[in-house]
């Protein structure tokens, strides 16, 4: 049952996450974290940071972890093959379709009129996480990570990862 639960918390995100990897995390998020309880609104922020601070795709390192931490090696499998399996069907079926009618208004419009949900959903979870975050550390501490990773990541054009580093860093060192 453990390894069916695992199957479906991935497989539904990767069937639902238009628009990859970063549109499937609040889904993913719903499904471990409120669904099936298997981590907090901390640790899941945890892991997600982890996980963006290593290379490859965000959505199959996400249930790589969850899987193993759930289900062993196994459950790490399964993990990932729901999450990529809805892309893979997907594409196997549908890729004549799409290529024939790329240029098509009617692709296109679909694809604007996707953009504001998966929009809304990253603000929802952006939120879920300030507010975890100002419960946790307080007011200064989250203000201060969030403009200094503003800066670093817009205006200096520090690479994110480098940025999840340091703050992973200050984070054990002065949290």
């Amino acid at each position: 049952m453990k390894y069916w639960e695992i199957f479906l918390a991935f497989f539904i995100p990767g069937i639902l996450g238009y628009g990859g990897g970063p549109a499937s995390i609040p889904l993913v998020e719903n499904e471990v974290v409120d669904r099936y309880e298997w981590m907090t609104v901390q640790e899941f922020s945890e892991m997600l940071a982890l996980a963006n601070s290593l290379p490859g795709p965000i959505a199959t390192k996400m249930a790589g972890y969850i899987g193993y931490d759930e289900g062993g090696v196994l459950g790490a499998l399964i993990g990932v093959f729901a999450t990529v399996a809805p892309s893979l069907i997907i594409m196997i079926l549908l890729l004549g379709i799409l290529y024939k009618y790329k240029d098509s208004n009617k692709v296109k419009r679909m694809t604007q009129y996707v953009r504001p949900v998966i929009a809304i959903l990253l603000g929802i979870m952006a939120w879920s996480f300030f507010r975890e975050s100002y419960n946790g550390i307080g007011l200064w501490q989250t203000a201060l990570i969030i403009i200094s990773s503003y800066l670093l990541i817009e205006q200096l054009k520090v690479h994110p990862a480098f940025v999840i580093a340091v703050a992973l860093v200050y984070g054990g060192f002065m949290l």
